[in-house]
C-alpha cells in the first residue's frame, strides 16, 4: 500500500498555519510554492455527475432503490464515476477548478426515509437499513473503483446521522431517539459503509442528535466513527452547517469557538468559509496546531488517492477515460434498463398492457406528463436527451398510426396554470380529450418545487417538506373528472413523485385501470414507462417505502423514535406495503431451504413473458420490538416458463441487535422466515394474491 500519510505530513510540514486552514475549506487554495493546486471539493453524484453540464441523469436514488438490484447499482455508479472522471480531467485541461469539477462526490444519502412527508427522502434509498446498506455499499464501491492504491473517485456517505426533517427547522432542530432505534435504525447503513464499502468521506448533518450538533458531536464522531467504528477518511461538514453552532444551536458562543468545536470533534473540512476563524481559535487557546495538521492530513490523503496531489503512480485506466463517454449510447441504455426495473405497478384490473394496434387514439393527460422536473428529481445534472411520458407514448403511437391527445388538465400545485384565467380553466380539454380516445393516461404527482430540500433551486411549496401526503392543488379533482368522463374506456394512473402518497381512492375506483408508480425515473424515465404501457417489458420494480392510507396515519414529524414507524413498526392497514409491486407474469418458489446464513430455493416464471421478480426473506420473532425485518433479498429474471435455482445469503446481523453501547447481542429462541415477493402481511398477500412462504428457524442464543 502506498504510504500517503507521510507524504502528506512531510508536505505539512512546510506550510504555514495560514495555507493549512485555506486548505480546510471546501474551496481549497492553490499554494504553487509547494506544488498544490486550487480543488474544490463540493461535487455531486446522487444519480449521474450534478450541476457541471451535461451528464447522464439517472433515475432519483428513491427510484433506483425501488429495483432492489444491487448489481444494478454498482454499475450505475462505475458509469457515474466514469463520467466524472471524463469531466474533470477535460476540465482541468482547460484551466477550470471550479465547483462541481472535482472528484470527491459527497454522494450517497444513506439517511433513513421515516416520514413521507420529508422532502429529501427521494435521495435516499428508502425506509429499511438493511436495504439502504446493501444498495449503498455497491453504490459507493462503483463511485471508488476496485484499485486498492488509488481512487477513482471519493464517496462520502451522509448525513451522519439520525436525519430526516423537518427541513425547516434543520439548522436549530434537536432530533432525539432512544438508544435502541440509534443503534438497530439510524446507524447500521453508515456502520456498513466504513467496513464493507471503505467509503472515503463522511458528512454529518445540520442538525443535533441528542443534543449535539452533529458536525461537532463527540458521540458521532469521535465515540462512534472513530474509536468504535475505526474510521480514518476526511469528515466534511454540511454546508455552513459550522455556523449553526452559535446562530442557530447555540452550543457555542462565537464563530472561532464553532470552528474549533467542529475541528476538534474531526471535522476537517469546511463546506463554507467559517473555518477562516481558526486562526483566531489557535490565538485564544481553543485549538491546537496539531489538530489543524492531522484535519489537513486527511484531506491530503484523500486528494494523494485521487491522484490530485503529490508525484503518485496513477491508474491509467482512470486518467485515461476519453470524453465521449459522458452521456454516450450505452449508458443511456443502462439509464432506460434502470428506469425500467424501477417503476412499480400497483394496481392493474388486466387493461395492462395495452396492445398498439388496439389503440387508435390516446389521452395523455395531466400536469407531469410533459414534465422534465418530474422526470429527474434533485442533485440532477443536463441530460442530451428528456423523453417524458407524453414523448414515450408519442414513439410508440406514431408507430402505430395512432392519435395522442395532449392536456396539461392543471397546475401541479395552483388552482390555474394562468393568472388570469378562471380556476381549472383547463379540465374541459382534458375532458375533450378524453372523450375523443380509446384509452386515456394520467400524469400526476409532485416535483421539487413541492419536495426537495430546505432553500434549493425551484422550492416554492413549502420548506421543502410536503405539508400532505395527498395529491396536491387540483390533481384529485382532475383525476376523479377524467375517470368520470372515460367510462368504460382504460384509464392508466401515471404518478411521477419522489416519495409515498395517499392514492385510496385511486386504489378503490373501479373506473382507474392500472397505477404506474414511476417515481423520479431519470431522464429517459418516459421511454420506460411507455415500454410498460404498452408491454414490451413486464414491470418488476418494488416499493422501497411504505404508502399509507391518510395523514392521520403517521406520527408527529418531529419525533424520531421509530415506534408506528416504517413496515418494521407500523401496526396499522396501508395502502401498499413495502416490498410490493405486480408484474406481467407470474412466478412460483419451491424447494425452499433456510439456514443461519443462506436461503436455497428453485424459483419458476410461470407467465407467459419474460420478466423480472424480487425475492424477499423476512423474519419475525416475538422477542424483538421489530415486527419483522427484511433480512435479504435478491432480483431474479426468468424467461417464460423457466426454472432456476439461487441462493441468497442472509444478513449477518439478522439475529443480532445492538444494545446502549452499539455491542451485537443475540436473540434466539423460534423465528419466522418468510420467502416470498412480497411482506408475509396480509395486505401484501390480498393484493399481491399469494403470501410468502413461511417456515421456522431455532436460534441458539449465545
Amino acid at each position: 500500500m502506498t504510504d500517503y500519510k507521510s507524504a502528506a505530513r512531510a508536505l505539512i510540514t512546510q506550510m504555514s498555519l495560514e495555507e493549512k486552514v485555506s486548505q480546510m475549506l471546501h474551496n481549497s487554495a492553490a499554494i504553487p510554492r509547494l506544488g498544490i493546486p486550487a480543488y474544490n471539493w463540493w461535487n455531486e453524484a446522487l444519480h449521474g455527475v450534478a450541476r457541471a453540464g451535461t451528464a447522464t441523469v439517472f433515475p432519483q436514488a428513491i427510484a433506483m432503490a425501488a429495483t432492489f438490484d444491487v448489481e444494478l447499482l454498482h454499475e450505475v455508479a462505475v458509469a457515474i464515476s466514469d463520467e466524472g472522471r471524463a469531466k474533470h480531467h477535460a476540465c482541468v485541461r482547460e484551466g477550470d477548478r471550479d465547483i462541481y469539477k472535482g472528484l470527491t462526490f459527497w454522494s450517497p444519502n444513506i439517511n433513513i426515509f421515516r416520514d413521507p412527508r420529508w422532502g429529501r427522502g427521494h435521495e435516499t434509498y428508502g425506509e429499511d437499513p438493511y436495504l439502504t446498506a446493501r444498495l449503498g455499499i455497491k453504490f459507493v464501491q462503483g463511485l471508488q473503483g476496485d484499485d486498492e492504491n488509488c481512487l477513482k473517485t471519493a464517496a462520502c456517505a451522509k448525513h451522519f446521522a439520525v436525519h430526516s426533517g423537518p427541513e425547516d427547522l434543520r439548522h436549530e432542530f434537536n432530533a432525539e431517539c432512544n438508544d435502541y432505534d440509534l443503534w438497530n435504525t439510524y446507524l447500521p447503513q453508515f456502520e456498513a459503509m466504513v467496513y464493507e464499502a471503505n467509503v472515503e468521506g463522511f458528512m454529518p448533518a445540520y442538525n443535533r442528535t441528542n443534543g449535539e450538533p452533529c458536525c461537532g458531536s463527540k458521540a458521532l464522531l469521535q465515540d462512534i466513527l472513530r474509536k468504535k467504528w475505526n474510521f480514518d477518511g476526511y469528515v466534511t461538514s454540511d454546508c455552513w452547517a459550522i455556523k449553526d453552532f452559535h446562530e442557530k444551536h447555540g452550543v457555542t458562543a462565537n464563530a472561532a469557538e464553532s470552528a474549533a468545536l467542529a475541528v476538534n470533534m474531526g471535522c476537517h473540512l469546511n463546506c463554507g468559509n467559517l473555518y477562516g476563524y481558526c486562526l483566531i481559535a489557535v490565538k485564544e487557546g481553543l485549538l491546537s496546531v496539531d489538530k489543524i495538521d492531522d484535519a489537513v492530513e486527511h484531506l491530503f490523503v484523500t486528494r494523494m488517492k485521487l491522484g490530485l496531489l503529490g508525484n503518485f503512480p496513477k491508474n491509467p485506466q482512470y486518467i485515461n477515460i476519453p470524453y465521449d463517454v459522458v452521456d454516450c449510447p450505452k449508458h443511456r441504455e443502462l439509464n432506460l434498463k434502470t428506469a425500467q426495473n424501477g417503476i412499480v405497478l400497483l394496481k392493474n384490473n388486466g387493461a395492462l398492457p395495452l396492445a398498439p394496434s388496439a389503440i387508435k387514439s390516446i389521452a395523455v393527460i395531466g400536469p407531469n406528463a410533459d414534465s422534465r422536473a418530474a422526470l429527474v428529481g434533485n442533485y440532477e445534472g443536463t441530460a442530451s436527451e428528456y423523453v417524458t411520458v407524453l414523448g414515450g407514448i408519442r414513439e410508440y403511437a406514431n408507430a402505430c398510426n395512432a392519435r395522442v391527445f395532449y392536456a396539461e388538465g392543471c397546475h401541479l400545485f395552483n388552482d390555474r396554470v394562468r393568472a388570469l384565467t378562471l380556476p381549472d380553466s383547463l379540465e374541459s380539454e382534458a375532458i375533450s380529450a378524453v372523450k375523443s380516445s380509446d384509452a386515456v393516461v394520467v400524469c400526476l404527482g409532485l416535483d421539487v418545487r413541492i419536495e426537495g430540500e430546505e432553500g434549493g433551486e425551484g422550492i416554492e411549496y413549502s420548506s421543502g417538506d410536503k405539508p400532505s401526503i395527498n395529491l396536491p392543488g387540483r390533481q384529485q379533482q382532475l383525476l376523479e373528472k377524467v375517470t368520470a368522463a372515460a367510462g368504460n374506456k382504460p384509464v392508466i394512473l401515471v404518478v411521477l413523485a419522489g416519495s409515498a402518497l395517499a392514492l385510496m381512492w385511486a386504489q378503490n375506483s373501479e373506473n382507474v385501470s392500472a397505477i404506474l408508480h414511476g417515481f423520479y425515473p431519470g431522464a429517459q424515465g418516459g421511454r420506460a414507462i411507455a415500454d410498460i404501457i404498452f408491454g414490451e417489458i413486464s414491470p418488476s420494480g418494488k416499493l422501497p417505502v411504505t404508502f399509507h392510507n391518510s395523514d392521520s396515519d403517521l406520527p408527529d414529524f418531529c419525533d424520531y423514535n421509530m415506534e408506528n414507524r416504517t413496515y418494521r413498526y407500523f401496526k396499522g392497514d396501508v395502502l401498499y406495503p413495502f416490498g410490493f409491486g405486480f408484474g406481467y407474469s407470474k412466478f412460483e418458489l419451491s424447494d425452499v431451504n433456510v439456514n443461519e446464513t443462506a436461503v436455497n430455493f428453485i424459483a419458476k416464471n410461470t407467465g407467459l413473458m419474460k420478466a423480472g421478480e424480487v425475492v424477499q426473506i423476512y423474519a419475525e420473532s416475538v422477542n424483538t420490538k421489530e415486527i419483522r425485518c427484511l433480512i435479504g433479498f435478491k432480483r431474479i429474471e426468468l424467461d417464460s416458463k423457466q426454472s432456476k435455482s439461487f441462493t441468497i445469503a442472509l444478513d449477518k446481523n439478522a439475529f443480532l441487535r445492538r444494545d446502549s453501547n452499539g455491542d451485537l447481542y443475540k436473540i434466539g429462541g423460534k423465528w419466522k422466515i418468510n420467502v416470498g415477493f412480497t411482506q408475509p402481511d396480509e395486505r401484501s398477500a390480498k393484493l399481491y394474491g399469494a403470501p410468502p412462504i413461511q417456515t421456522e428457524l431455532e436460534i441458539t442464543r449465545l
